[in-house]
């Protein structure tokens, strides 16, 4: 499981959030610690295809879903919800599921839920996933495709790891110093992160 980043600012603003589990009680646990937390809960789905025709129709702003739903699994209902409009989503797995989640980061997933979580692990992930998902939205800015922005995260994703292991740095902070670079260079962020891993590989 990917570590949360360290340095995320915690948003008071509510979200609108879509919920997608099959199990009642799970959902009902998500529903409650969501709108303890201010956010509100816009839409509900027990399966994969309720939860794409709930997304198109109420709009969330963030969804949360389980990996393992009958019909329709979260990871494809994640692509279908994305294809549409690209939106923060965080991923309910459960241990041992290593496969399902390097599925979900392919269809551009970044935030994940270990069940049984606890109340504590929720609001983290989601930060996590607005995170991550701000940073796919820059990288698609420079990328003529998903998954060519997909394939770009995955060099800076290195790149972020390397900074944070040799000077100190929070996720956030790394991420902030390859943008900065890339920006008063004029060079793409994939070009400045490769730059970045060959200079750490080659000392």
């Amino acid at each position: 499981m990917p570590d949360a980043p360290q340095n995320v600012p915690n948003d008071p603003q509510p979200l609108r959030i879509l919920i997608a589990e099959d199990e009642t009680i799970i959902r009902l646990d998500l529903r409650d610690v969501l709108e303890r937390s201010g956010h509100v809960v816009c839409a509900e789905a027990r399966d994969g295809e309720e939860a794409v025709a709930l997304a198109q129709a109420e709009q969330p702003e963030l969804a949360i879903l389980d990996v393992k739903m009958s019909g329709l699994d979260g990871i494809e209902a994640a692509r279908r919800i994305l294809d549409e409009r690209p939106i923060p989503i965080v991923m309910l797995t459960a241990y041992g599921q290593d496969e399902l989640v390097a599925r979900a980061v392919e269809a551009g997933v970044f935030g994940y839920l270990v069940k049984p979580f606890r109340e504590t692990d929720l609001l983290p992930a989601i930060q996590t996933a607005r995170a991550r998902h701000a940073e796919l939205e820059t990288l698609r800015e420079e990328a003529e495709s998903l998954s060519e922005a997909l394939a770009t995260r995955k060099v800076v994703e290195r790149a972020k790891g390397l900074l944070m292991e040799r000077e100190g740095l929070s996720e956030n902070d790394a991420f902030v110093r390859l943008r900065r670079a890339s920006q008063s260079s004029g060079r793409p962020l994939r070009v400045v992160a490769e730059a970045l891993i060959a200079t750490f590989d080659s000392a």
